[in-house]
């Protein structure tokens, strides 16, 4: 099938910024990286329709970013908005832009993001990010940018939330934990298994221009617990857990092919083939708390769409918020973990850094400039929530045989809301332990313990240890074993 010039679309700038010493802001960080987009892209300034600006979550912004960053950018009267939370969202957002252009409705636009979360803590020492990225300004007056996405709400019931597991750091070792006993791995061994891919990551961060880390790291450093890489929960320790302190911004320029070629652009030119967008269910009624159906229908359309496979994918960039999050996309696709073309292109968010919902843009950012140097086709995830909203997508440095496509997966979403086990807020009686971990403070003492169980009558229950079997759980995974719950808001259980 001939492609229409003027229907192709094309990511044909790309703009990076981070910030070590002085302190900024996000639309600042944002504004940088867009002119480095338009240095990258000259010409295409004129051409933007709209500004797209990924949710800020980690660091202040007013209710106005995009708005704040088009007048820095001097971009005038164009369409301006904002996405909904989520770490899918870049994705997202290249995804729905391409849909756009193939159909005729978009010509130009930039796609930003950007957290100065080392800022914030420099000017406001006690506030933590996740103080930010909860913040309610729901009540708060004045003018919005337009939002767009859907909404990350809910990613949570009720079970969580009263059983206090909702920081994605106590809830992804939960997946974690679901995972290594499919594997039949100890949770040192589960420790060592993921030492020694995130070790590979460390690697290419090295090599990252924007990278926060320099510094290559073995699995025995990442792996060994000490006063500094302490255990946060079971079995991460923190050079596991994403590094949310950074100053990071990136700005994506995407076009017709018409247009780039019309400004001289058409040897940078790179053309996403294919993706698709998808949901899963909040994790406590999810069947397979190791698995995420939802990315692996996702990545399977993906795929579909574009008419290739695995083997023809030579740049990879998984999401990797944590490493459940890599390990459980490297398997929806098949690719083992030691694969020999890695899992990043950034070094992932332990040493590249997590700059909240944006980091996906940096994927996506690092697969593009690879293409532009060799290689035909790249791969880049995108999450949300709690391995809750997928957004993935594939990129060629030469045109696809068709049209861009957007997946359509809603088949596979209804199989997946029918799927969803029924959630008790009160239970008593003995349940098995479908997934669970233990979390640490800072001091290296337990304070938690939360289990996601299945009872003898089907029902998922979310239970939190009682206090005083704290000590009794360290280093232990109560997964496949038997506990007593009882109560409720929330049920609490024993062994």
């Amino acid at each position: 099938m001939a492609l229409d010039p003027s229907r192709t679309p094309v990511l044909v700038g790309i703009g990076q910024s981070i910030e070590r010493e002085a302190v900024t802001t996000a639309v600042a960080l944002a504004a940088r990286a867009a002119e480095a987009a338009f240095d990258d892209a000259p010409g295409l300034r004129e051409k933007i329709q709209r500004l797209s600006l990924v949710a800020v979550s980690f660091s202040p912004v007013s209710l106005t970013p995009a708005t704040e960053i088009v007048d820095a950018l001097g971009l005038g009267d164009i369409a301006r908005e904002a996405t909904t939370p989520g770490g899918n969202s870049p994705q997202w957002l290249v995804n729905r832009a391409c849909e756009q252009i193939a159909a005729g409705e978009l010509e130009t636009t930039i796609l930003v993001g950007a957290e100065a979360t080392r800022s914030m803590r420099l000017r406001e020492p006690d506030r933590d990010f996740l103080q930010a990225a909860t913040q309610d300004r729901s009540e708060e007056a004045g003018p919005q940018d337009v939002v767009v996405g859907n909404s990350i709400r809910g990613m949570y019931s009720t079970a969580e939330l009263e059983a206090n597991l909702i920081r994605p750091a106590d809830v992804y070792p939960v997946f974690e934990s679901a995972l290594s006993t499919k594997l039949g791995h100890s949770i040192e061994e589960s420790r060592n298994r993921i030492a020694a891919f995130y070790s590979r990551g460390t690697e290419v961060a090295v090599k990252n221009p924007f990278a926060w880390f320099s510094k290559v790291q073995s699995a025995a450093e990442i792996a060994e617990v000490t006063a500094v890489n302490r255990i946060t929960a079971e079995p991460y320790t923190r050079c596991m857990n994403s590094f949310p302190n950074v100053d990071q911004g990136t700005a994506l320029i995407l076009t017709t092919l018409e247009i780039a070629q019309a400004a001289g652009l058409a040897d940078q030119c790179i053309f996403p083939w294919s993706g698709a967008n998808n949901g899963d269910l909040v994790p406590s009624e999810r069947t397979d708390l190791g698995d995420t159906p939802a990315l692996r229908a996702a990545a399977a359309a993906t795929f579909k769409a574009a008419g290739v496979g695995l083997d023809d994918i030579d740049f990879i960039d998984l999401y990797s918020c944590f490493p459940v999050a890599v390990e459980i996309s490297a398997a929806a696709i098949g690719l083992a973990l030691d694969d020999s073309r890695g899992l990043t292109q950034t070094g992932f968010m332990s040493f590249f850094g997590g700059p909240g919902n944006n980091y996906n843009a940096h994927g996506i950012a690092a697969v593009a400039l690879r293409l532009r140097e060799s290689g035909r086709l790249g791969y880049a995830t995108g999450n949300g929530g709690v391995l809750s909203k997928h957004s993935i997508g594939i990129f060629g440095n030469e045109p696809p045989s068709q049209p861009f496509v957007l997946a359509d997966t809603s088949k596979e979403q209804e199989a997946i809301a029918a799927s969803a086990i029924e959630v008790t807020l009160e239970a008593s009686g003995e349940a098995k332990v479908d997934g669970g971990t233990v979390v640490y403070g800072r001091d290296g003492t337990p304070t938690a313990a939360p289990v996601i169980a299945t009872l003898t009558d089907g029902r998922r229950v979310v239970a939190a240890a009682n206090s005083e079997m704290l000590p009794d759980l360290v280093g232990r995974s109560l997964v496949g074993e038997t506990v007593r719950v009882t109560g409720a808001h929330p049920p609490t259980y024993s062994i």
